[in-house]
């Protein structure tokens, strides 16, 4: 072999390894990419994602520093004591005397001017179930010789729950009680057995006697200036299905629907009036975006995530986590009155140049998992200060989250619905359920009223805010 053969077969052989060092890098730099990214998959918390803060692990927050103060009230804290019942709610009373002096042990007492001390036992009494048995007399006719039964009273229901009843059903059933617990609630506590078929029948009359109530609380979100909509999942008999409500200050309705997409919410809404505070979901882009509020609590989660990273995007998330901490601390000094808006929008202008320019920075990066979410923020930029600018309109759509929880942990018992009508029931009565609390009444109270007005075909009560 001669040494130009040699020669040429060498450079073949590190032309060869030159290529299996370039195949071997980009496999390497894939398989970093993949370590980096399932790194940041199992770092997601509660703090730096959408995970709720139940699937924390241990030690996810850290410990709070010890202030060296004793446990229970501190010094100078007013005492909360329990109130008595008032006088005209005591049912019976019991007066006792002394029989002898307690510091020497004389009989020989008289009466004196002080108050009598006051001690109350508040006792739950026996409860029988009222049973109004109705007898439907017979008679025969002397003409046609057929038999006639008289007819129920007016105002005496068709079935076998009295408007009450039928109020605690619907309310039980809305604390996130499955049928068989309240099945046996009714046993113990009252000594009524009814079987689960008649307690589903119960939902259908309880859902009729909320429908139109309902239906204008419907009417009233849908108009309101602002709206805070957010959504879950539920099942409908197995099978996944979308839970929303529209959130508006002291009016939160709930709906259920087989799918999350942008038709499905636009039909929800009815209107395009108003405001709209949401996350950055896709389903929303139908919305004007001047009309938008983008949750901030979710920005600075996704600003969290960002920062632990181990690349250069590290930085465009503590920059941007930085200035959105700054401006919701200085919301609340507005909120506060200790800041004039005006004063504040200036400070929304310069905070939106800066940000804008941190975001376009991070897209230049071309990193997996921050050049999109920021690409994502910037086409959102301008629904980033609308509540600075628009009165009544929040920076987070917490009003929304807060209003969904009662409704995910009912669907966490009951594992959804079985029927559409088993929908209906669930989402009126959280409707209800949520807009009562909202407004500080009696959720029990209210579903009585609906059912004897219902069964009476009376005036039925209305859930707006009562105006004083």
């Amino acid at each position: 072999m001669t040494t130009d053969d040699r020669v040429a077969r060498l450079e073949a052989q590190v032309a060869r390894l030159l290529e299996m060092v370039v195949e071997r890098d980009a496999e390497i730099a894939k398989l970093r990419a993949r370590v980096s990214e399932l790194e940041a998959q199992l770092g997601q918390n509660s703090t730096n994602s959408h995970k709720p803060p139940s699937s924390d692990p241990p030690g996810t927050r850290p410990p709070k520093n010890k202030t060296g103060r004793q446990r229970g009230a501190q010094p100078g804290h007013k005492p909360h004591r329990r109130e008595f019942v008032p006088a005209e709610q005591v049912t019976r009373r019991t007066s006792v005397k002394p029989k002898v002096c307690k510091c020497c042990g004389s009989a020989r007492l008289k009466p004196s001017v002080a108050e009598a001390r006051i001690h109350q036992v508040i006792e739950i009494p026996e409860v029988r179930p009222d049973v109004h048995q109705i007898d439907m007399s017979a008679a025969e006719c002397l003409d046609c010789g057929k038999t006639t039964w008289a007819s129920l009273p007016e105002g005496v229901p068709g079935h076998m729950f009295g408007p009450r009843l039928l109020g605690f059903i619907g309310y039980v059933l809305a604390a996130r009680t499955s049928r068989r617990q309240l099945q046996e609630l009714l046993a113990e506590l009252f000594g009524i057995r009814v079987s689960l078929g008649a307690l589903s029948e119960t939902e259908a009359r309880v859902s009729a006697a909320l429908a139109a109530p309902v239906e204008e609380a419907v009417a009233h979100a849908r108009a309101h200036p602002t709206k805070h909509v957010d959504a879950s999942t539920w099942r409908i008999g197995g099978a996944y299905a979308a839970l929303w409500t529209i959130a508006a200050p002291l009016i939160a309705v709930f709906f259920v629907t087989k799918d999350a997409c942008a038709n499905t919410v636009a039909s929800l809404l009815g209107t395009l009036a108003g405001t709209l505070i949401t996350d950055r979901g896709s389903q929303f882009g139908f919305w004007a975006m001047e009309r938008r509020q983008i949750c901030w609590a979710h920005l600075i989660r996704k600003f969290v995530a960002l920062t632990q990273r181990k690349d250069e995007g590290a930085q465009v998330g503590e920059s941007l986590l930085l200035i959105a901490q700054a401006m919701l601390s200085a919301w609340h000094d507005v909120r506060d009155g200790t800041l004039y808006r005006r004063r504040y929008q200036q400070m929304a202008q310069r905070a939106q140049t800066v940000i804008e320019a941190q975001l376009a920075r991070g897209v230049e990066l071309r990193l997996k998992g921050v050049s999109g979410v920021c690409e994502d923020i910037l086409h959102h930029k301008r629904a980033l200060f609308t509540f600075a600018f628009v009165a009544g309109v929040d920076p987070t759509n917490n009003h929304a989250e807060r209003a969904l929880r009662p409704f995910v942990l009912w669907r966490k018992v009951s594992f959804g619905s079985q029927s559409e009508r088993g929908c209906l029931f669930a989402q009126r009565m959280m409707t209800v359920a949520h807009t009562l609390r909202l407004q500080g009444r009696s959720v029990f109270k209210f579903v009585v009223e609906a059912c004897q007005a219902h069964l009476a075909g009376a005036p039925l009560p209305s859930l707006l805010p009562i105006t004083r």
